[in-house]
């Protein structure tokens, strides 16, 4: 069993996970109305570049907007999540272990206080939105099953992979379900609303030339909006 998970069926997520977001990508550039948004990106690429990064780069920085400086308590939950999300998989030992003996390649690996912290730390912060999604009637109202279930196959990883850590006697199955959990995030990623992996930088892109052009980035060109 552990054979299969960690081979055709681990393939068989990458492979949905990196064509998904091409796909995605590619889908959210050709359904963009160009006619109707009136941006001119061709012509005006310098201007288009310098809002892209700008925006990108602030809703990158922890309180670098006015929406996370308005919630600090929700940003640090947010961005405490999401960096335990994508570096604690990336740079854990034992996946690094595995990469190298599988594929004869490793990444640079963190101490394991280190990443068994982040993983805590990525269980705690979804532990604590789930509680504000309950207790906040604002965002209660807006979140449905859905939103729940998409919270639980973002964390079952890390809770699995916690558990086949410490679970010594019996660690083999826990490590089928952790590989399981893992896979089964990584094809919903492009099939869910957890697609905002990719299309967050795609929109913020977007946002970004759209005001850095039209809205205010070339107020001194002459050019009438």
């Amino acid at each position: 069993m552990y054979e299969f998970v960690t081979g055709p069926l681990a393939w068989l997520a990458f492979g949905i996970f990196f064509i998904g977001i091409i796909v995605r990508l590619v889908l959210y550039v050709r359904g963009l109305d160009w006619k109707l948004d009136r941006v001119t990106y061709s012509v005006n690429t310098s201007y288009g570049v310098r809002g892209a990064v700008r925006s990108i780069l602030y809703w990158l920085m922890p309180f670098g907007t006015h929406s996370w400086r308005d919630n600090p308590m929700f940003t640090l939950l947010v961005f405490v999540m999401h960096i335990g999300l994508i570096f604690t998989p990336l740079f854990l030992l034992a996946h690094n272990i595995f990469m190298q003996e599988r594929w004869g390649f490793s990444l640079w690996s963190m101490p394991e206080a280190l990443s068994d912290t982040m993983t805590i730390a990525v269980i705690a912060s979804v532990v604590l939105l789930v509680m504000r999604r309950i207790a906040l009637p604002e965002v209660r109202i807006i979140t449905n099953a859905y939103d729940y279930l998409l919270l639980s196959i973002a964390v079952a990883p890390f809770v699995s992979g916690l558990i086949a850590r410490y679970a010594y006697a019996h660690s083999e199955p826990w490590l089928i379900v952790h590989v399981l959990c893992g896979e089964l995030f990584l094809i919903a990623i492009p099939l869910t609303k957890l697609s905002h992996f990719v299309l967050f930088f795609a929109t913020r892109a977007q946002l970004g030339m759209d005001y850095g052009i039209k809205r205010g980035g070339m107020k001194s060109s002459g050019i009438n909006w």
